[in-house]
């Protein structure tokens, strides 16, 4: 896998506003639902937000030469996964594998050949993520990759709020004082990695890099963050970027 390609950061002080003048602007009829379902306001208290997990499997980490290959989707609260709501979808690249993607992801030629284009589950996908609040783990994967997806599909991207557990365990391991302590010695820094990550918070070890599993791991880490490091009552906005 070639590295991640530096990106440009994308934060939005009011995700409401912007939203609602992306329902305004946007052509797609898909895309007015999607961006014209009410999201929750930003001091709503955690325990109180319809969250829903989301993973992607890539050909690659550049969205600009790589493509989805499989997206799955756990719909949850802090206080129950909905497993009967799950979604798993595995699409067709525009390009064929190659044998290094199939090694990190396991999706085979065989498995995509009949696959659907990306474009034939958005609607169903959309459908899922509307009014809820996006759970992913490293938001630089799916953010880009499912923009540019939806731009080259439909006319126009599609951006929307995520909290990315991922940037948690940072703010806890990489951003802290003891963190530059440990790289002032020398020390690695620690791995916030999905499954490391979870290792600390004692929660199972799954198979990674499946889009459903990886979601459904995700969703268990966030409820394990919140319930460790944070509160049922911190507000939405402190978490969401």
């Amino acid at each position: 896998m070639h590295g991640i390609r530096p990106r440009q950061k994308v934060t939005q002080a009011d995700w409401k506003d912007y939203m609602a003048a992306r329902a305004e602007r946007a052509k797609d009829d898909t895309l007015i639902r999607f961006f014209d379902t009410p999201m929750p306001d930003p001091e709503t208290p955690l325990s109180e937000v319809p969250l829903v997990a989301l993973d992607m499997e890539t050909t690659g980490l550049d969205e600009r030469r790589h493509a989805i290959v499989s997206i799955g989707v756990v719909p949850f609260t802090l206080g129950r996964i909905s497993m009967a709501q799950r979604r798993y979808w595995v699409v067709k690249p525009p390009r064929p594998l190659d044998e290094e993607s199939i090694a990190y992801h396991h999706i085979t030629h065989s498995e995509i050949a009949d696959a659907p284009d990306l474009d034939s589950v958005l609607d169903e996908l959309l459908a899922v993520l509307a009014g809820r609040v996006v759970v992913v783990h490293f938001r630089n994967i799916e953010r880009p990759f499912l923009d540019a997806a939806v731009k080259a599909r439909r006319g126009e991207g599609v951006l929307f709020p995520m909290i990315d557990t991922m940037s948690l365990e940072a703010r806890l391991h990489r951003q802290t004082l003891w963190a530059r302590f440990r790289r002032w010695l020398g020390r690695p820094p620690v791995s916030i990695r999905l499954n490391a990550s979870r290792e600390r918070y004692g929660l199972p070890v799954y198979q990674g890099h499946h889009a459903l599993i990886d979601a459904l791991a995700t969703a268990e880490l966030l409820q394990a963050q919140i319930a460790n490091r944070y509160s049922p009552e911190t507000p939405l906005k402190a978490l969401w970027c």
